[in-house]
């Protein structure tokens, strides 16, 4: 009887375990990132970079072509 109520509680802690796990992949997975020209609209928007940097560096993103999307990492 005791063998089994253990062998009960450790199961119900590696599905939880497991069931939080899953859950915590998927909500980074979702989550959307800025894109290069976003950031770099934010840093103009504080004043990190004056206006001929921030065309300058707009328009090199803007001619260089898109990245390959990458899989889900490992």
């Amino acid at each position: 009887m005791a063998v089994g109520m253990v062998l009960f509680w450790g199961l119900v802690v590696v599905g939880v375990i497991t069931l939080v796990r899953y859950l915590a992949r998927n909500s980074w997975s979702t989550a959307e990132r800025p894109t290069p020209e976003h950031v770099l609209a934010e840093r103009f928007a504080r004043g990190d970079i004056d206006e001929q940097e921030f065309r300058q560096r707009r328009d090199t993103l803007r001619d260089r072509p898109e990245p390959l999307p990458r899989g889900p990492s490992r």
